[in-house]
């Protein structure tokens, strides 16, 4: 899974650098433009670049400056940093007043992989979503996360865009008519047996689950929930009333990510058996990625069992 396939950091730093032409756009990075991939854009608009340095409370707000004098600013650093270093900044300094900055969180979840736990942010989705009018985008590929950067550049307001580390399979770019849109999750696969909502990396998993229980005579949908927030409320409560069971699978910790946004829809609206697939409140240790998602049970086998589990609960 982790091979030759391109990160959905690579791809953000191409679709930035593809965009880069409108004069409005200011790019901001805390000294990782050969990580974050800012390097491109870096590279062909120098003149509206700027590395901060390890200074990302600085950075914040000095994007949240030029978002006041009408920019399109985008903030660059490690999801860990972005969510949790300058969680202050990011409330008080841009999604308070309402300021037209993208906080762009790179090497999130578990895969960030030998890094180890100080690195791995498994916490930055509840986090962000937690903040009033932030949107909140997480996307599984690198066709989706091209789409996922244009759609938060175009947005105003304040956004916060989930990227991986490591090479992930493409499968959204195959799905004909497929459109990326704030908001809107995209069903990649029908069932009525039950939905697994996924996001990020597990999307891939979610689908790899979807063949082994098919295997058994188990149909399965699969919804890609790219937009954590605004989450899709109408494709959840048509999920849980056709299906009657849903799963829910993200490289983030059960507590407070897509699971939770999830099930505070079931809840309300349409309440069935839920299973939440993720890390189950704890840390992380330094690992090779897969071996990592293997250990905290972020594979399609565990999707597999968790989804035998809420169809018996039905």
């Amino acid at each position: 899974m982790m091979g030759d396939n391109i990160s959905t950091r690579v791809a953000y730093g191409r679709a930035l650098e593809e965009l880069g032409g409108d004069e409005n756009i200011y790019v901001f990075d805390a000294d990782l433009k050969s990580c974050t991939m800012t390097q491109y854009f870096a590279e062909r608009y120098p003149e509206r670049f700027y590395n901060i340095g390890i200074a990302e409370a600085n950075m914040v707000g000095i994007a949240a400056g030029a978002a006041a004098c009408g920019a399109t600013a985008l903030v660059h650093t490690f999801a860990i940093f972005a969510a949790g270093r300058v969680y202050d900044q990011v409330r008080n300094s841009i999604a308070y007043p309402g300021l037209n900055v993208k906080v762009i969180g790179s090497h999130a979840g578990l895969t960030v992989g030998e890094d180890g736990a100080t690195h791995q942010s498994i916490e930055d989705i509840g986090l962000m979503r937690a903040i009033p009018d932030m949107r909140v985008v997480v996307p599984c590929d690198a066709h989706e996360t091209r789409l996922a950067t244009a759609a938060i550049i175009a947005q105003n307001g304040a956004c916060y865009l989930r990227t991986g580390r490591g090479g992930v399979e493409c499968v959204t770019d195959s799905i004909a008519g497929y459109q990326f849109e704030i908001g809107k999750g995209i069903q990649l696969s029908d069932g009525t047996d039950a939905a697994i909502i996924a996001c990020g990396l597990m999307v891939q998993e979610a689908l790899r689950a979807v063949a082994l229980l098919r295997e058994e005579g188990i149909q399965v949908r699969v919804i890609d929930m790219h937009t954590i927030k605004p989450i899709d409320k109408e494709m959840v409560i048509q999920a849980a009333k056709e299906t009657g069971a849903i799963v829910t699978a993200e490289e983030h910790s059960v507590i407070g990510g897509l699971g939770s946004a999830v099930a505070e829809v079931v809840a309300t609206a349409k309440p069935v058996p839920m299973e939440l697939v993720g890390v189950n409140d704890c840390f992380g240790h330094s690992g090779a990625p897969d071996e990592l998602l293997e250990k905290y049970g972020l594979t399609a086998e565990h999707i597999v069992e968790s989804t035998k589990k809420a169809i018996r609960r039905k």
